[in-house]
């Protein structure tokens, strides 16, 4: 077959020749090969168009422009360059059949010239759509895209599964539907693959899919963390009776002017500031207020003395703080250095604790909590024999039953088993028995027999010792060395009372033992299996099988 041109082929035509522009705005039809007038040629189909070009407007040039155009009268953007002139000067613009402009990243040989990137946007999203980021598009019709429950793994393979697996399925079922969990945050630092997360309702939550590790089960001192023997491991044999071994004990208080907004007598924060300035410690986690919820405790990193003050006294509510442990959170506020040099003290309940001990005794990997966990130096237990949920105490208890707004609180307070609020000038506004509160009380507190803090470094709180003044417990080596960097800036004495505090920790003992359904038993193993949790607490087993 031939084609155009061939001498066998086709009769040879001649292209067409592109005509002068004229006015800026005119369109002018590109001539017939016939070499009549532009326009349509007489005998043309009604279907036929025209091809059709407009010229390119000049554009404006600022007053300096000649001083781009090199000795070649090329200003750099190729011949017939882009900004309106020709190589020679001229501001006619070269008409382009397709109506556009040539390529200016092109030279007139049509070499590609250097490139500069616009460096992509950092931490915008790309998102061009309005809709929901996790919206499914495209489902057919019939289809169930709802995540499958456990009980797919068994419907994927014969694969015979270990007996001795723990999921959080279980420990969803034995402790947190239960009511029992104490929002200490010990089983969302133990998970090695960062499956649990914490929901909006403060509580631990499944995030992805569980492994079936056990570890969230066997860390949690309300399910498998046999907490008295945590006890031993941490103190010694003799570190169960009584208040446990401490090595010296004190009632001290801070004389400096900012202890007016610290609790009872500051002592926890001035041991932090003095540790910070030694350099002991890159920060603190403690809590702090939410800016959102009046009175509501949240976890927060402390690395200066004014954020240590500014955070000073106590709230009746957990923060889930060994949650929290994921060093990428706190980068921004913590010193250029490698994780493992990292140094940081934890201020937390008794419970959480016994919780970072026991995680610290193993050297496994806790995935985006591992840095965090052994980052902890430094470990204050604040006195506690409970602990409330935030919107049962603060809204149900304070605001709707005794007419007490969150934000006319300037300070709480629970001593000689009262519940005390103050207002923003100090006076008393409530004085209340603290177990008129009781239904506010997390109900896993109620199995708690560690008022004192047998696994901290250094125990703090108001029993045994004068208002203003703060009960201390120095029970370790490494909070001996806390206490003598402090201890020159502190007015303090012998413990005055140390049958007050023996006497409370008692008590808090008893009132376990009667809502305990396990044995206590401190020389038993450390980690209570499932199946025996299960016999005395009447709970499911293998929860995880019925898609719990």
């Amino acid at each position: 077959m031939g084609t155009d041109g061939d001498e066998g082929g086709r009769e040879k035509r001649t292209l067409p020749s592109v005509p002068d522009a004229g006015d800026d705005h005119a369109e002018t039809g590109v001539p017939p090969v016939d070499g009549s007038s532009p326009g349509r040629t007489p005998d043309a189909g009604d279907d036929a168009k025209l091809i059709k070009y407009r010229k390119r407007p000049v554009e404006s040039r600022s007053s300096d422009a000649d001083s781009d155009v090199d000795s070649a009268g090329d200003c750099g953007c190729g011949g017939g360059c882009a900004c309106g002139l020709s190589s020679g000067g001229s501001e006619e613009s070269e008409a382009v059949a397709d109506g556009g402009a040539r390529p200016a990243n092109v030279d007139e040989n049509g070499n590609l010239r250097d490139l500069d990137f616009t460096e992509p946007t950092a931490g915008k999203s790309q998102d061009v759509y309005d809709d929901a980021p996790d919206r499914r598009v495209q489902v057919p019709d019939g289809v169930e895209l709802d995540t499958p429950g456990y009980s797919i793994r068994s419907e994927m393979n014969d694969i015979e599964e270990s007996e001795d697996k723990t999921w959080f399925m279980e420990l969803d079922a034995a402790v947190i539907d239960e009511g029992r969990c104490i929002q200490c945050g010990t089983c969302v630092a133990s998970c090695p693959s960062d499956s649990i997360g914490i929901g909006d309702d403060g509580l631990p939550e499944l995030v992805k899919m569980c492994t079936g590790c056990s570890l969230c089960w066997d860390f949690c001192p309300r399910g498998g963390l046999r907490y008295e023997r945590q006890w031993k491991i941490t103190g010694g044999e003799d570190n169960v009776k009584g208040a446990g071994d401490p090595i010296t004990e004190f009632s001290a208080k801070v004389e400096d002017d900012w202890r007016g907004n610290a609790q009872d007598g500051g002592v926890v924060t001035s041991v932090l500031i003095h540790l910070l300035e030694a350099g002991e410690i890159d920060g603190a986690l403690v809590a702090t207020e939410s800016e959102d919820e009046p009175w509501k405790a949240e976890s927060f990193l402390a690395t200066t003395p004014e954020e240590l003050i500014a955070n000073a006294g106590s709230f009746y509510n957990q923060t889930m703080a060994l949650g929290n442990l994921d060093i990428d959170q706190w980068e921004e506020k913590l010193p250029d250095k490698s994780p493992e040099d990292l140094s940081l003290a934890l201020v937390g309940t008794p419970c959480e604790i016994e919780g970072i001990r026991a995680l610290q005794d193993f050297q496994w990997d806790y995935a985006s909590q591992e840095d965090g966990v052994r980052a902890i130096d430094y470990t204050i237990a604040l006195m506690c024999t409970k602990n409330f949920n935030y919107h049962r105490l603060v809204g149900e208890q304070l605001a709707e039953k005794r007419d007490l707004p969150p934000e006319d609180i300037g300070k709480l307070d629970v001593l000689d088993g009262k519940m005390m609020a103050y207002d923003h000038d100090g006076e008393m506004i409530l004085e209340e028995d603290v177990e008129a509160f009781h239904d506010a009380a997390l109900k896993g507190c109620d199995e708690c027999a560690d008022f004192t803090g047998y696994c901290a470094d250094i125990t703090v709180g108001s029993v045994g010792s004068a208002d203003e003044y703060s009960s201390v417990i120095v029970r370790t080596a490494t909070g001996l060395d806390a206490w003598e960097l402090t201890e020159p800036d502190l007015d303090y004495h012998d413990l005055e009372d140390r049958s007050a505090v023996g006497g409370l920790q008692s008590w808090d003992k008893k009132k376990a033992f009667e809502s305990l359904r396990r044995p206590f038993d401190p020389d038993a193993p450390r980690f209570i299996e499932y199946t025996e949790h299960a016999e005395n607490y009447g709970t499911t087993l293998r929860a995880h099988e019925s898609d719990h």
